[in-house]
């Protein structure tokens, strides 16, 4: 199969989370991609417009679709987020690294996520979950710049009802209906109850979240080694051919998307890289 070539897939349904952001769900019109792993991406051909690398949402389990959540901020993302079920869309991957779900069992799990962030790190959620007896004390915190930019509510909810689950929800300005935290992700770091002798963690958000994310998870005393981001940034051609994804010596598309902390602690604070 060639690389460069995207497979064909059909849209099934669509659902508008926030007003920027759309989530797909996606069957293969015939050949289908490989399983794709948590944290893994795709990149995802509009035919005649371009391609835009996108992490995966949901993976095409035990009959499932293929999910991919998208938010419209450039001619690609914004031709995915205006198609409707019945339309096609190429699909090729999936890329990268996965989130260490296999490698962290019997830890406890802590994901941080922020915005659209908790998109990549939702097949990883799902399948802890899904695992429960697997892990030890698992939470995830969870921040959005108002109620209205909250992803999956349902699946939240649905969460929530878990008894052995924290879920901590902040936004950074609250409406007349917010009843819960208000203030950035990062302070509910230290309300959090987790071992950080046996807790990794997994975080995915904006770069200046991540950054603070990574202070607050160091005071509290989590190694960098067990602290793990995603660097969706500038990748292009999802290979490491094109050079766009560099961070450092380091190309996202091959080396990342998730990657331990440890890996990059020296550059990852440097402005312009």
């Amino acid at each position: 199969m060639d690389p460069y070539v995207p497979l064909p897939y059909r849209v099934l349904a669509t659902r508008k989370d926030t007003p920027d952001v759309v989530t797909l769900d996606l069957a293969p019109v015939g050949d289908s991609i490989p399983e794709p792993q948590p944290g893994q991406f795709t990149m995802l051909y509009v035919f005649g417009v371009g391609e835009a690398p996108i992490s995966v949402s949901g993976a095409p389990v035990d009959g499932n679709p293929l999910v991919q959540t998208v938010r419209a901020v450039g001619a690609v993302s914004n031709a995915i987020t205006r198609l409707r079920p019945g339309q096609e869309i190429g699909v090729r991957g999936p890329y990268g690294t996965a989130w260490p779900v296999e490698s962290a069992t019997g830890h406890d799990i802590l994901f941080v996520a922020g915005g659209l962030g908790l998109a990549p790190l939702r097949p990883a959620i799902r399948h802890v979950l899904s695992n429960r007896d697997r892990y030890g004390r698992v939470s995830l915190l969870y921040g959005t710049r108002g109620p209205e930019d909250m992803l999956y509510r349902d699946e939240l909810a649905e969460w929530r009802r878990m008894l052995d689950v924290e879920i901590e929800v902040t936004v950074d300005h609250a409406d007349r209906t917010w009843r819960g935290t208000v203030g950035v992700v990062t302070k509910l770091i230290p309300r959090a109850d987790f071992d950080p002798e046996r807790t990794t963690a997994m975080v995915c958000g904006p770069e200046v979240m991540m950054r603070f994310s990574v202070l607050a998870l160091q005071v509290a005393g989590l190694p960098f080694e067990r602290t793990f981001l995603s660097l969706e940034r500038a990748m292009k051609c999802g290979l490491g051919l094109c050079g766009r994804c560099q961070f450092g010596a380091h190309f996202v598309c091959q080396e990342g998307a998730v990657i331990s902390y440890d890996r990059i602690a020296h550059i990852f604070t440097v402005r312009e890289i």
